[in-house]
């Protein structure tokens, strides 16, 4: 069995990636984004730089992308999947999770309770939902991670600063305004994984920030998988795509669970051991099980 490792940086992990394929004696190469050029007409990856040359896509069971670009992941899966090589996570999901309004639509269309949120296009569109709505909102970039350039509006003023800000600087990123309802949660979110069909573990992220990313300070500890946040997580990621997903959950006021985001290539190093799951074992397994049934 032969797979694929779709990075362009080697981390951590990535690394656990490797060598759990490894225990399980699967053959695995590396695969560098930057170094690609995909013909359409052909399933040979080529490869440039450092690489010399790859062999043919056809040749891989499976590629586990893994690339911090959402652009090189978008249609890198998409080209995989063209010549028949298994993508996890899949084009569908990739486009889904990559773009937080369409993960938002995903998530109202498929019925899985999520916070309001809206869309504009002007900066003068925008202030209205936002009035329409109630302070406070969150502003998102549609495309980002790591909590990068998430802001908090309490009020017009801040509104309208921020909406000046925005259509100054220009750019796809500032063009279109994706507005959502602010969650007053516990001072902690929650953020589960998702491998196929299987919440497979938990965690809460706490801050005494609003932002409570890991990326952006906030600790880790276990969250017990409750039957409401696997029967959440698993509608979340089914309707996003599936494949291998990490889903951001909120809880509002009341007891309610919301599902805010989600991630197709979540960071799972610091999550092993508070959890107990071996994470990427889970997802090497899962992989796998779907190359060996011959599933897609």
């Amino acid at each position: 069995m032969k797979i694929g490792i779709v990075c362009s940086r080697v981390r951590v992990e990535e690394k656990l990636l490797i060598a759990a394929l490894e225990e399980r004696h699967a053959d695995c190469d590396r695969i560098d984004p930057r170094e690609l050029c995909i013909d359409l007409a052909s399933d040979q990856l080529s490869g440039y730089g450092a690489a010399a040359s790859y062999d043919a896509a056809a040749s891989y069971d499976a590629a586990i992308v893994r690339c911090l670009s959402h652009t090189r992941a978008y249609y890198i899966t998409r080209w995989l999947e063209s010549v028949g090589v298994l993508a996890i996570s899949p084009h569908e999901t990739v486009r889904a999770c990559g773009d937080k309004l369409l993960t938002s639509a995903a998530l109202q269309e498929a019925g899985v309770p999520n916070p309001r949120t809206k869309l504009a296009l002007t900066p003068e569109a925008a202030l209205e939902a936002i009035e329409e709505m109630g302070y406070p909102v969150v502003l998102k970039p549609l495309l980002g991670s790591w909590g990068r350039l998430l802001a908090r509006v309490n009020d017009r003023d801040a509104a309208e600063a921020l909406l000046e800000h925005k259509k100054t600087l220009g750019g796809y990123q500032h063009s279109v305004v994706y507005i959502q309802e602010y969650i007053e949660k516990p001072q902690r979110d929650i953020r589960s994984f998702a491998v196929g069909d299987e919440t497979i573990c938990a965690i809460y992220r706490r801050s005494e920030h609003w932002i409570t990313n890991t990326a952006r300070g906030g600790e880790i500890t276990n969250c017990p998988v409750t039957p409401e946040i696997d029967a959440l997580s698993r509608a979340a990621a089914k309707c996003v795509g599936g494949g291998f997903v990490a889903i951001d959950i909120l809880e509002a006021p009341g007891g309610r669970l919301l599902v805010s985001e989600a991630n197709h290539t979540p960071e799972f190093r610091d999550c092993i051991d508070p959890t107990g799951v071996d994470i990427p074992a889970r997802v090497v397994d899962y992989v796998l099980k779907i190359v060996e049934s011959g599933e897609r």
